[in-house]
């Protein structure tokens, strides 16, 4: 039978280990290393924020395990570049895609997981705790990270590789932006539509005063 408090006080270590080996793992001989660096660099940066802040704002187990997932879809990609990731070819062959779709998961990721971070400092920090406009707001924040980040894809393209479409695994495709910027809204929808009532549970477990 499970502990479930000792499983739950154990969970951020696991999942500290699991993502810094897989850090690691993407860090040894990087398909390209300027686009490694871009994506892992926020991997490196939200764990060193996490640990700095894990006793003033510790975060729900349930956040903590959905930027774990999307830590791991980061380093995979930034291993491989998302364009020529294995799982992303083989999703191509297998449903007779036009494309290596991993960069639609990592869109859809970019999503799903700053959702429910953003969700998580509005309900703790602001008045928006069991509002209405707690959901469209997160949704505004999703929107406007994915908005940020195709300006700064847009900038290390010029930066690291002489302006060059393929730093950018658009794979030829004109729209690419807004696909990427589309997979964000359908991600974020989707966390929301499916999380927020597991979410809200431990965000009020967390608020409530501990009994001796």
């Amino acid at each position: 039978m499970v502990d479930t408090p000792s499983f739950w006080r154990r969970l951020p270590l696991a999942l500290l280990i699991l993502v810094t080996g897989v850090l690691v793992w993407s860090g040894i001989r990087p398909n390209r290393t300027g686009a490694w660096i871009m994506e892992t660099v926020w991997v490196v940066a939200g764990l060193v924020a996490i640990v700095a802040l894990r006793r003033r704002f510790p975060l729900t187990p349930l956040l903590l395990c959905v930027l774990a997932a999307w830590a791991v879809v980061l380093c995979y990609g930034g291993h491989y570049t998302y364009a020529l990731t294995p799982l992303g070819d083989w999703a191509r062959e297998t449903f007779g895609l036009a494309r290596n779709p991993y960069d639609r998961l990592g869109h859809l990721m970019q999503g799903f997981a700053p959702a429910i971070a953003f969700r998580e400092v509005l309900w703790r920090t602001s008045p928006l705790r069991g509002s209405r406009w707690l959901a469209p707001l997160t949704v505004a924040c999703c929107l406007s990270l994915s908005a940020l980040w195709e300006l700064l894809e847009w900038a290390g393209a010029y930066l690291t590789a002489a302006g060059s479409p393929d730093f950018l695994g658009g794979q030829g495709d004109p729209w690419d932006t807004q696909w990427d910027i589309l997979c964000a809204l359908l991600g974020a929808l989707l966390a929301l539509t499916v999380l927020s009532h597991p979410h809200s549970r431990q965000l009020q477990a967390r608020s409530q005063p501990h009994r001796s």
